[in-house]
């Protein structure tokens, strides 16, 4: 029931004095993209957008390290495509380590691909080279045909 802007501004307000808030929650507002729903209320916004301001909430701390686990889950091709931009632009800031399952939205934000299989790595090298991986296709993106 409240807004993008107080739900940023309490997320920033954990971290900092009010007037240091303030402006982090602008400065955080403008970074995500969120500036035309500021006043908006977060629970009648689209998933996307929702999860846009969760991330927002995320960087008023101004983390090292985000873990962010199938950010764009039911979100559209265009969510989607922003979401890949602005994680892009996070991880010039922060360390970064995404879960996700959709391998075109890990060729567009990914420099380096870690797959676990069964509890261990099974391969880590750059987003071609998994995805070239005899063993990654069989057993996550289905065998070819003969």
């Amino acid at each position: 029931g409240i807004s993008v802007r107080e739900n940023v501004w309490l997320a920033s307000r954990r971290h900092h004095k009010r007037q240091a808030a303030n402006k982090i929650t602008e400065e955080v507002i403008d970074r995500v993209g969120l500036g035309d729903i500021r006043s908006s209320i977060v629970g009648r916004l689209a998933h996307g957008e929702r999860q846009w301001v969760e991330i927002a909430m995320v960087l008023t701390s101004n983390p090292v390290l985000l873990l962010l686990d199938e950010p764009t889950a039911g979100m559209t091709n265009e969510e989607t495509d922003k979401t890949a931009i602005l994680i892009r632009e996070i991880s010039q800031s922060a360390a970064l380590i995404v879960v996700e399952h959709d391998m075109q939205f890990i060729k567009a934000i990914a420099n380096k691909v870690t797959v676990f299989h069964q509890g261990s790595i099974l391969i880590e090298d750059n987003v071609e080279a998994v995805m070239q991986n005899a063993m990654v296709r069989d057993i996550y993106l289905g065998k070819e045909k003969s």
